[in-house]
């Protein structure tokens, strides 16, 4: 420290285990405050100049961006929300990369014959995997005008988020489906279920909120692997659709819900893909949905069951 209680640039280098390149790098970042300038022109610096480079280094260290270590420094109360963005943006990059490895081992462990057409599937999706995709096929699906609690619902049901630590066969199954819901669907009318027509007075909302609680009572009983039956889950099934048409629900009415149902088109094969990406402790809508028609031909049809 020279005789007027500063240091020199080199000096403060020197003390700081930095070089001149790095302290002057930040000092016209604005980050490390000149205490004045020698009659040279020269940069000099006093005392606490060394603890804030020191606290800059230690920001740096963690990989903080310099504008990040900036707000910091104007106020230490920033610091909790830059490490949180921080811990976020690191845990997507760890994210794509399970997602990656996973890919990865996808292609190596299958037959060379089937390595060019998984890695076209897997190619197709982006690192991480978004589901974008995935909802607008199931915004199309969706009879028009829903309310967006309904549409959200159905998005939470129908949309399996990626897993965090993704297994092969769960990156093959997502890149499946992506596929599946990216080819052209046509978007003829037909391609959808009756009751998603607001033709003759239905009401798709009333039926897509009644089928979200029927799904959550269907769950358990799948879960336990019981047969198709009659009872709280096949009621409520029955009375969003009966609710939705304004209609009673008679015999009669589930004899025709019966047949109705029956002549919907599936997406069966979307289903069978969900339910691996969603994982084994996942009832998914599909699943539910089928159940509860099974149990609706169980009632009307006992023998057959």
């Amino acid at each position: 420290m020279s005789a007027d209680g500063f240091w020199s640039i080199g000096e403060l280098a020197e003390r700081s285990g930095v070089t001149v390149k790095t302290v002057r790098y930040y000092s016209e970042r604005g980050l490390l405050p000149e205490a004045g300038r020698s009659a040279g022109g020269h940069r000099r610096y006093g005392p606490e100049a060394l603890d804030r480079l020191r606290f800059i280094r230690s920001l740096r260290t963690l990989d903080l961006p310099v504008p990040d270590v900036g707000r910091v420094l104007d106020d230490e109360g920033a610091l909790e929300d830059v490490v949180a963005g921080q811990l976020r943006e690191l845990g997507s990059q760890l994210a794509a990369l399970r997602w990656r490895e996973a890919a990865l081992r996808l292609v190596r462990d299958c037959a060379p014959e089937e390595r060019a057409g998984r890695l076209r599937l897997v190619g197709a999706v982006t690192t991480p995997p978004s589901t974008d995709a995935l909802a607008r096929f199931w915004r199309r699906w969706l009879p028009p005008r829903l309310p967006a609690r309904v549409v959200s619902t159905v998005l939470e049901q129908t949309v399996p988020q990626p897993p965090v630590d993704p297994e092969p066969g769960q990156v093959l199954a997502f890149a499946r489906m992506h596929a599946f819901v990216s080819a052209p669907c046509g978007g003829d009318d037909r391609a959808q279920p009756a009751a998603h027509r607001t033709s003759g007075g239905h009401r798709p909302a009333v039926l897509y909120e009644g089928l979200d609680e029927a799904y959550a009572l269907a769950a358990p009983q799948l879960r336990a692997g019981r047969a198709p039956r009659e009872g709280e889950a096949l009621d409520c099934f029955v009375a969003a659709y009966a609710r939705s048409s304004g209609t009673r629900d008679t015999p009669a009415f589930r004899r025709e819900l019966g047949r109705v149902l029956d002549a919907d088109p599936r997406i069966d094969h979307y289903w069978q893909l969900a339910a691996e990406v969603f994982g084994p402790d996942h009832t998914t809508a599909g699943a539910a949905h089928d159940w509860l028609l099974a149990s609706l031909h169980s009632q009307l049809d006992p023998a057959a069951a």
